[in-house]
């Protein structure tokens, strides 16, 4: 099977068996199991209540714990596995994946990251990265990239489906006014450890006085939460803000997804100021709302879109970050925020969207009815 393609036997045939599947999932709440899994008879096992968390919060996912799978074989038919793995050691995986085969469950993994975003260090993921890759019965990831880089690495190959939509299918798109200046976004969240909040500060500030510099009238907007994992970075990115009169610090409690649609929406160009990563589910957001993005040469990100919405540019180079936004800024293809244009290819974006995620909610469902029907995937 090519790493490439969707096979044939798991294209959407337009018939759907009566029989339904349930799919315990790591985790189920997240928007892009729920959008792969949106195909008739594909149904979703609730994220089971964390002892001790809020209502809604699925972190550490239950459904990876070994005596949760033993207690509940019942419940499902198949394990799928996309986050929360870093809360376990790859030993407690193992018997997870062990539990979930004597369980009668095949066990699929979606290689979102190769690199996880949450972690510095790296070594204890890619111990666990041995064990989901090597020991699931079928695994996926998202780009062509990534793909090469399992079959390298570990000598499998993965089915490529691309991710879905991030923007909800009945979100509406906000109304949001233009302006006279071009405004280029920077989130950096609280500051995970793959975020390099002062250094793509550095260069966004430099480059957007260089663009202001050819005549192009920059402005800049740096968003950061009230709360953070490093308070020292933190302090360099007020530092550096307020020495630019151009550029614009907001701090604010987390967004909730509404408030982080308008924030986006507003933006005419986005920066992701990831260090290391592999794919980017921010950028997919990004691309739904219309708003282009300059990606960091590292991982996959540039592999997610390739239809002109999305350039790169080398970390720690405030030139090329220069090159890559003046690029994105001067496509024929680029609209500015609140105009028709833009309205105009959200619209574009989400018919496009409503085929792409159908396709890739048919993929998963018969995976899953293939891996039940004892077929190697």
């Amino acid at each position: 099977m090519s790493s490439t393609a969707i096979p044939t036997a798991l294209r959407d045939s337009g018939e759907q068996p009566a029989d339904v599947v349930t799919v315990a999932s790591a985790p189920a709440g997240h928007p892009y199991a729920l959008r792969i899994s949106a195909a008739p008879g594909i149904r979703l096992l609730p994220d089971p209540p964390v002892p001790g968390a809020p209502d809604g919060v699925w972190w550490p996912p239950r459904v990876l714990d070994s005596a949760w799978i033993e207690a509940n074989r019942t419940a499902a038919h198949l394990l799928h596995i996309h986050f929360g793995t870093e809360s376990f050691s790859p030993a407690q995986l193992a018997s997870a994946i062990r539990a979930a085969r004597t369980a009668g469950w095949p066990v699929v993994f979606t290689a979102h990251d190769l690199e996880h975003p949450q972690l510095g260090d790296q070594s204890a993921y890619s111990e666990q990265l041995e064990v989901l890759v090597r020991s699931a019965d079928t695994v996926i990831t998202l780009t062509e990239g990534a793909a090469s880089v399992i079959a390298e690495r570990w000598d499998r190959r993965a089915l490529v489906i691309p991710h879905p939509s991030v923007l909800a299918p009945d979100a509406g798109i906000p109304r949001v006014d233009t302006s006279n200046e071009v405004l280029i976004g920077l989130h950096l969240k609280d500051l995970r450890p793959n975020v390099d909040g002062p250094g793509t500060v550095g260069m966004l500030l430099e480059s957007a006085a260089r663009m202001r510099g050819a005549g192009v009238p920059v402005a800049t907007e740096i968003r950061l939460h009230h709360r953070v994992r490093d308070e020292a970075a933190r302090d360099e990115v007020r530092r550096l803000c307020a020495n630019d009169e151009d550029a614009t610090l907001v701090e604010h409690e987390r967004l909730s997804d509404a408030e982080l649609v308008v924030a986006l929406s507003r933006l005419d160009a986005y920066v992701l100021p990831y260090r290391h990563g592999t794919h980017s589910g921010w950028l997919e957001l990004c691309w739904d709302l219309g708003v282009p993005v300059a990606a960091p040469s590292v991982g996959h990100y540039a592999e997610q879109h390739t239809d002109g919405s999305v350039t790169v540019y080398q970390p720690g180079h405030a030139a090329a970050l220069t090159d890559a936004l003046t690029a994105l800024v001067a496509s024929e293809t680029a609209t500015r925020a609140g105009t028709p244009e833009r309205v105009a290819v959200c619209a574009a974006r989400r018919d496009t969207r409503r085929r792409s995620d159908a396709s890739a909610a048919a993929a998963h469902a018969m995976l899953y009815r293939a891996l039940l029907d004892g077929a190697s995937v």
